[in-house]
């Protein structure tokens, strides 16, 4: 259960950079919505990661929750934002995927 919870927490970072994203083309009562979404997806991210490592090793649970992040802000900004996909920045993104892989095998 704890591991389904730090993948929750993972996508809701995923979430928050999202929302900064689409935070930074907008202004006024649009940019305090978007705002608002990266404090809530920021909470419920921490919130998740602080109950995954009642029984996940901290130095497992963290590098796992990062990964996620960052694999799906990469992504993300590739789908989303039209940033480019790139052989090398989709290499990284492959060898990340498999560091996570290898944590969550080892632990």
């Amino acid at each position: 259960m704890n591991w389904f919870l730090l993948v929750v927490a993972g996508l809701c970072e995923v979430g928050f950079t999202y929302c900064l994203g689409r935070a930074r083309a907008v202004d006024g009562t649009e940019w305090w919505c978007w705002i608002g979404g990266f404090v809530v997806f920021s909470f419920l991210s921490m919130a998740l990661l602080a109950k995954a490592i009642q029984t996940i090793p901290i130095g497992t649970a963290y590098p796992v929750w990062t990964g996620i992040g960052a694999v799906g802000t990469v992504l993300m900004g590739i789908l989303f934002f039209h940033e480019p996909a790139t052989f090398w920045r989709l290499f990284f993104i492959t060898t990340l995927i498999a560091s996570i892989i290898g944590l969550k095998a080892l632990s």
